[in-house]
């Protein structure tokens, strides 16, 4: 019987010790389905926005590449303002633990 059952899939992820690389995985997952979309919307090629952020299509290519987890903030950035868009990123305390600034 496996002792992950009842368990929060958070405290399982901790356990095998790949919590952060999961949630780094989702969260570019989540950016670059975002970009495209937005690309839809707007009807904005990959040569228009790599032209709009002053890059390369390459540098489009691995901003939408959601196995790609080279991204820099940059990028991002140059990514969300060539789609009229702004990036808002904060840190927020762990569940449980207490912390002051």
């Amino acid at each position: 019987m496996s002792t992950h059952i009842g368990s929060d899939f958070d405290e399982f992820l901790d356990e095998q010790g790949i919590a952060e690389e999961v949630s780094a995985t989702a969260l570019k997952r989540v950016i670059a389905w975002q970009i495209a979309e937005l690309m839809k919307a707007q009807s904005l090629t990959k040569k228009t926005l790599a032209e709009r952020m002053h890059t390369s299509r390459t540098a489009v290519d691995r901003a939408l590449d959601q196995n790609d987890p080279g991204m820099t903030l940059a990028t991002l950035a140059s990514a969300a303002r060539a789609l009229g868009q702004r990036v808002e990123i904060r840190l927020v305390p762990e569940p449980g633990l207490t912390t002051s600034i």
